[in-house]
């Protein structure tokens, strides 16, 4: 059985493009059948420090994917070429 894909996003309140992120991920995942998550980067100094100027940030399994803004097909290529493996 494949290891256990996770998308996790990190952002913060009151961000628009992070809403928009959010919006995309939970697409991909729904229609993929992965886990994602959320961090709040202000709940994290070493997030905040990291990541603070890119949010929102796509990781897919703790690797940095995209940040600023999430490309729907290109995150949908990586989840799935990550389950064919």
């Amino acid at each position: 059985m494949p290891d256990e894909i996770m998308i996790t996003l990190l952002g913060k309140p009151g961000c628009h493009l992070c809403d928009d992120a959010r919006a995309v991920i939970e697409r991909v995942a729904a229609d993929l059948g992965v886990s994602w998550n959320e961090r709040d980067i202000t709940q994290s100094a070493d997030d905040y420090e990291r990541y603070w100027e890119q949010i929102p940030v796509t990781l897919i399994n703790g690797v940095q994917h995209d940040f600023w803004r999430v490309d729907e097909p290109r995150l949908r290529e990586a989840v799935t070429d990550l389950q064919t493996r």
